[in-house]
């Protein structure tokens, strides 16, 4: 397992080992013990999540207010996202920046977020499936959509007008939090 920094304390990029051979490939996408002796983060997974996209629909931003709020690490199955992470933790020094990543199911990077930050993903091609690991069970009356396009995160997106779910399209400004 390799990690790779990003700009937020605690968040990065993991690039797991894998094998290779005339038949195919294996890799061990998870391992407690690796990711605590490489990390130094002590974790406890409670849910599975796996979602399967379309080509340019965004999922997100969301988010689950304190004492929801959730860990995750994501991973692509198929396909590719263009995954994007915003800093909400007030005490940081990296409060309302964002990040992205490309994962693929090709490059097999997982994105390690820690709680405090927003996240979505937009699928970049047609069936991508995404499978993420969470250290708390949603709760639907703490989860809070971000608008994708607010102004005050400025985030980059690949492309203007994605397909969103109807909770999306409701999300809230940023400075609402």
């Amino acid at each position: 397992m390799k990690l790779i920094k990003t700009r937020f304390k605690d968040a990065f990029l993991i690039i797991p080992t894998h094998f290779e051979d005339s038949r195919g490939y294996f890799y061990e996408s998870f391992n407690q013990n690796v990711f605590e002796d490489n990390t130094n983060i002590q974790i406890e997974f409670v849910q599975d999540n796996h979602s399967l996209s379309n080509k340019n629909v965004l999922r997100g931003l969301h988010y689950q207010k304190p004492p929801f709020e959730q860990a995750k690490l994501v991973r692509v199955v198929s396909g590719c996202i263009y995954d994007v992470i915003v800093d909400l933790r007030k005490n940081s020094q990296t409060f309302g920046m964002w990040e992205s990543y490309e994962l693929t199911s090709e490059n097999r990077q997982q994105l390690w977020i820690p709680k405090g930050f927003a996240h979505g993903f937009l699928s970049m091609s047609d069936s991508t499936q995404v499978i993420y690991k969470t250290d708390n069970y949603y709760n639907k009356d703490s989860a809070i959509s971000i608008r994708y396009n607010d102004p005050h995160l400025n985030i980059k997106w690949p492309i203007d007008n994605p397909v969103q779910s109807e909770n999306d399209l409701k999300g809230i400004s940023f400075l609402n939090l």
